[in-house]
């Protein structure tokens, strides 16, 4: 569907971000290890609970709620798929990073989440976290390594991926019911996007 030019109305009780869909097709030069007092886990068979606080914890600020409308069955179906891989990022003992790489696309892999937590935001965590996603990924056979963001998304986030070598390539408009309006997020966050009722 063709969007017409100028303004589309969304409806009360609807959020609407531009989603912006990044790539790269070439595994990046080498680079060091960025310092940080960080380390990264991988995390085999997520416990359900365990990655819900995380992915709360990165995401909620910017309003991620996909994984956390996900039934039980459909969440365990995805991490604990032998093709998703889940990282944590540690810090001081607690876990305040999330990644997950996605290989279920032959020749392919999608950076499905990835983010730091608040606290870790603007340190040099996230630096430190694409650069191992960086080689995770690319030390599969893939030819392509994609991601994408939003406009609800740390206004960062997209020079970041850039930054880090990925080009966008494709632009979509998401529609969706206000996470915030049936419990799955709280009242009060991300208030860069207003609640409309």
């Amino acid at each position: 569907m063709i969007l017409p030019d100028g303004y589309s109305d969304v409806p009360a009780g609807k959020i609407a971000a531009v989603v912006t869909h990044l790539e790269m097709t070439e595994r990046p030069a080498a680079s060091p290890n960025p310092p940080g007092l960080w380390t990264l886990r991988k995390v085999t068979r997520p416990n359900l609970a365990w990655y819900r606080d995380l992915y709360r914890r990165v995401g909620e600020e910017w309003l991620w709620f996909s994984r956390i409308r996900m039934t039980d069955a459909e969440l365990a179906a995805r991490l604990h798929h032998p093709l998703v891989e889940t990282f944590a990022l540690a810090a001081d003992g607690s876990d305040e990073g999330l990644l997950e790489l996605d290989f279920r696309e032959p020749g392919a892999c999608e950076i499905g989440m990835f983010g730091v937590t608040a606290r870790l935001v603007g340190k040099g965590a996230g630096g430190f976290l694409m650069h191992h996603a960086l080689q995770l990924a690319w030390s599969q056979p893939i030819k392509r390594l994609w991601l994408h963001t939003c406009t609800f998304d740390h206004p960062a986030a997209l020079p970041f991926y850039q930054r880090a070598g990925f080009r966008p390539f494709r632009r979509q408009v998401e529609v969706a019911d206000d996470p915030r309006l049936d419990g799955t997020a709280p009242r009060g966050v991300a208030r860069h996007v207003p609640v409309i009722e």
